[in-house]
């Protein structure tokens, strides 16, 4: 197995087809969330590396033939791909280290899902996109027989700007749609995670024949240099994967460059069981916010179970999350890692002291568990006779903590799964497929499973209504959301 002694860490950026340091010389420290030990440091950028980035993406999309030139791109990406691949192992012993996620989630949307196909994807639509569409024939406005067309070209510079809880995930699916439409990009990662974006931008520069300026790397500790990219009239469009208090500054500081957006954001999703569902595998779901210790947008953290069969629907639940593996994420049969940093475990225990207060049921967990002294730990915890309206129920936690709430019937159940200020996903249970469906036409969410079901892949859109942020990822969508729309005429001959 690969250890931190032996990985090599790439600690500079990428700015202009360069790799290097920050103007500045500054570093800062990679912290280790389950040993609280530090992994290296790497490049601490500031506004001035930030604006180095922006000019060069911009003189990248403004000078070369990057944006048009189709042979080119699926070149590069599948350069690219090739040497993810030959890092694999590598990257896989990096995100364990400075995400904290459980290995087995590496398996999965931390690393092999996505890095077997979200450059994939994208590469394959660039042979296969309609770039222009032909429309009818019609009269001009002098009468005269026009021929039209509609032409698709890439928005420009695209500000990519990446959290820390699943952040190959993330990265590659904005990289590959970005880049395959013909933008350039800078990308800024999370400060908790810095080493897989450095990573990439090392062999994009030493594996690819991307053109000077078509990726960009930015690593920093304040946040705000990512806002650099929001300010910037040379930016054109912002790809921001989120918390919803981020994307709404993003928003608004975006207003005055009128920035296109792509803002996915937080969620409070809610799993609905019905009376008629199969209870052992239905409540399963809730340890899903054992999975990465809760850090994921669109884990279903509200449980709505009927009224009815709620007493027998809690003990269940405590029985599972009380069997979820967590502790060391090396660990292969670990699902729970620790939350990525001591800052983020103090607000998820400010959370479950929230709950405490409002009066609900601390039915499990709640603590920092003994065993694990070191790490940035809490126990899987259960919340029941909780009120929608209470804090826990209503605000996104992002730890390991599932509220349970009674529900009437029907139309209580979609009453309380809407009653909520965010509609990233959701899912629902039922013995009845038709009644399934039924009720996930009715709840404002972007992404919904039925009876387990897993709307999820490089083919479906991915993203949120309300609150939960603006435009999708994947799928053609996702794809079409990097690209203008330029209509055009010319007199027929």
């Amino acid at each position: 197995m690969t250890t931190e002694t032996t990985l090599h860490h790439e600690t500079r950026m990428l700015i202009d087809g360069q790799l290097t340091e920050a103007a500045s010389g500054k570093t800062f420290e990679n912290i280790n969330p389950a040993t609280e030990e530090v992994l290296g440091v790497v490049a601490d950028g500031s506004a001035v590396d930030m604006q180095r980035a922006i000019d060069a993406a911009r003189r990248a999309f403004d000078e070369t033939d990057w944006s048009t030139n189709r042979a080119l791109r699926k070149r590069c990406l599948e350069q690219f791909q090739e040497a993810l691949e030959s890092e694999r192992e590598a990257l896989r012993e990096e995100l364990i280290l400075e995400v904290g996620c459980p290995r087995m989630t590496t398996h999965g949307p931390q690393l092999d899902g996505p890095l077997d196909w979200a450059l994939r994807y994208p590469t394959k639509l660039i042979d296969e996109f309609a770039w222009e569409v032909d429309l009818p024939d019609a009269p001009g406005q002098m009468g005269e027989l026009n021929s039209r067309q509609i032409w698709k070209e890439p928005v420009g510079v695209v500000g990519a700007i990446v959290p820390w809880n699943f952040p190959i995930e993330v990265t590659l699916n904005k990289l590959g749609q970005a880049l395959a439409t013909g933008n350039t990009v800078v990308l800024k990662p999370a400060p908790d995670t810095p080493f897989n974006a450095t990573r990439l931008g090392r062999l994009a520069v030493e594996k690819t024949d991307m053109p000077p300026g078509v990726f960009n790397v930015v690593t920093a500790s304040d946040h705000l240099v990512g806002e650099e990219l929001t300010l910037s009239p040379k930016v054109d469009l912002i790809s921001f994967t989120g918390s919803t208090a981020v994307g709404k500054r993003i928003y608004e500081k975006g207003a005055a460059t009128m920035k296109r957006l792509f803002l996915e954001l937080g969620g409070k999703s809610a799993t609905i069981v019905l009376e008629d569902a199969d209870f052992s595998t239905a409540l399963l779901a809730g340890m899903g916010v054992c999975f990465h210790a809760g850090q994921g947008c669109a884990i279903q953290t509200r449980m709505l179970l009927p009224r009815s069969r709620y007493d027998e629907g809690v003990e269940i639940l405590k029985a599972n999350l009380s069997a979820a593996p967590y502790g060391d994420p090396q660990r292969p049969d670990v699902m729970m890692g620790p939350l990525i940093s001591a800052k983020q475990r103090d607000r998820v225990m400010g959370y479950i002291e929230a709950g405490v207060s409002e009066g609900a049921t601390l039915a499990l967990g709640g603590g920092r568990p003994k065993h694990l002294p070191k790490g940035f730990y809490v126990e899987p915890t259960l919340f029941t006779n909780v009120d929608n309206s209470m804090k826990i129920a209503q605000e996104e936690i992002f730890g390991p903590v599932l509220v349970v709430i009674p529900f009437e019937d029907d139309d209580d159940a979609v009453r309380i799964a809407n009653d909520s200020i965010y509609g990233l996903a959701g899912g629902v249970y039922s013995g009845s497929l038709e009644r399934a469906k039924a009720i996930a036409r009715r709840i404002r969410t972007g992404v919904m499973s039925i009876n387990g079901g897993a709307p999820h892949g490089p083919d479906i859109p991915f993203g949120g209504y309300k609150y939960s942020g603006i435009g999708r990822q994947n799928g053609l969508a996702g794809f079409e959301q990097y690209l203008e729309v330029k209509s055009v005429a010319w007199p027929k001959p």
